[in-house]
């Protein structure tokens, strides 16, 4: 199975975190996930099921 998500992406969610940003970088990548957001730098786990369900865009890192 080839994995769309790579440490270091940026990712566009469906809703907003409460600092008024959708955009995440990828920290861990696995069962569950570690996302850092790009407005506030707060770092959360996240099951892979939800990243997989509300991701709207990925950006590829450089």
């Amino acid at each position: 199975m080839a994995d769309r998500f790579d440490v270091g992406d940026v990712i566009t969610m469906k809703k907003p975190h409460p600092c008024g940003s959708k955009d995440w970088e990828i920290l861990r990548v696995g069962a569950d996930f570690r996302l850092k957001c790009k407005g506030c730098g707060h770092q959360i786990m996240v099951p892979r099921r939800l990243v997989e369900k509300n991701t709207r865009n990925i950006v590829k890192k450089a």
